[in-house]
Parts: structure tokens; C-alpha cells; sequence
């Protein structure tokens, strides 16, 4: 149920930073998490003179054979400091959802993940249709999840059988981190 209230939450802050008239829509992936074997499309659109929102969807399941499954979702909005989105460079504000069930070493991790944080970012253009943007972004994230050993029995964790969470917190990390090949459409 959380995890429908939060993706409704970015879903509404998304839609809700601008027109419908979009005079530029963009479709990105982001070269370092195809590295890291973890799909993923952004869509950008413009809203403004010095503005454009987007929204990232990634995940992966057991990248080079490491148990780890992630799914997420990333809106962000722009400030584009040259009087073109798209364009050179720009500062951001991102949100980051995300559930994941990944095992480090003999810890378990299955859990939910929610964050906020600044972006900054250069957009160098390759032609009319083709950019190349550098980016990242530090912040916030907060988490909530099951943890527990490899080996031990699951259920020996929530004995009254609620499965609850026995883990959260907050840290500052890295919220957006890469390099993107966009497409302009038009």
C-alpha cells in the first residue's frame, strides 16, 4: 500500500510542474546504469522558457549474477540557465522511489527507498536531435526495510506473522548520478 502512495505522490508532483504545450520532448538512457546492467528511459519535456521536468524509470533483476533486483522511478525538474532547455548547463531538483531485494555478502536487504536531493548537470549538443548531458545530484534518501542474514530462517525475524520492516533510517548519497544519450523528438 506504501509503495502505491508514494508512486502516486511523484507521479502527481511530475505531471503537475507545467503545460501540457511542451515545445521539446526528449527521450534519454543513461550510459552508466546500462553499465551497471540496470534498464532504463527518461522522458524530458520542456515547460518553460529556462524549464523542462522529466521522469526516469530503471531497474534490474541479478545484473552480472549478483542477487539483486531493484525497480524505481526518478522525476526531476530543471532550471536551465541558458534561455534554451536542453541546453548547457542546469541545476535540478530530483525525487528518487525505489524497492529493492539485494543481498551484500551474508546481509539480506528487502526494502523500500525514498529521496530528495540537488542535481546539476551540462547538456552538449551533437546536432539538432542528438545530446550528450554530464550530470549528478547529491541528498537525501530515507529507507525502510526487512534485514537479515543469508542463512537464518525469515520468519523466525517477524514471529507474530505481521511482516513489518525491522530496518530504516536515512542517509546522505549520491540521488542522481550519470551520463545520457538523449534523442529529441521534436
Amino acid at each position: 500500500m506504501k509503495k502505491k502512495q508514494v508512486l502516486i505522490l511523484l507521479l502527481t508532483l511530475f505531471l503537475g510542474t507545467g503545460t501540457a504545450a511542451a515545445q521539446q520532448i526528449a527521450i534519454k538512457t543513461n550510459a552508466l546504469m546500462l553499465a551497471a546492467m540496470t534498464p532504463n528511459l527518461e522522458c524530458e519535456l520542456v515547460t518553460g522558457e529556462h524549464a523542462s521536468a522529466s521522469l526516469s524509470v530503471f531497474g534490474h533483476s541479478k545484473p552480472y549474477g549478483l542477487d539483486s533486483k531493484v525497480i524505481g522511478v526518478q522525476p526531476e525538474y530543471r532550471y536551465w540557465f541558458n534561455g534554451r532547455p536542453m541546453t548547457r548547463e542546469y541545476i535540478g531538483v530530483a525525487l528518487l522511489g525505489a524497492t529493492y531485494d539485494m543481498q551484500f555478502g551474508r546481509n539480506v536487504y528487502d526494502g523500500d527507498a525514498v529521496g530528495v536531493g540537488l542535481t546539476a548537470g551540462y547538456s552538449l549538443s551533437l546536432g539538432k536531435k542528438l545530446n550528450i548531458e554530464f550530470y549528478g545530484g547529491f541528498g537525501v534518501v530515507g529507507f525502510w526495510q526487512k534485514l537479515y542474514y543469508k542463512d537464518d530462517t525469515y520468519e523466525d525475524y517477524f514471529s507474530d506473522g505481521s511482516i513489518k520492516t525491522n530496518s530504516h533510517g536515512y542517509k546522505l548519497m549520491p540521488v542522481k548520478l550519470g551520463v545520457s544519450i538523449s534523442y529529441i523528438l521534436k
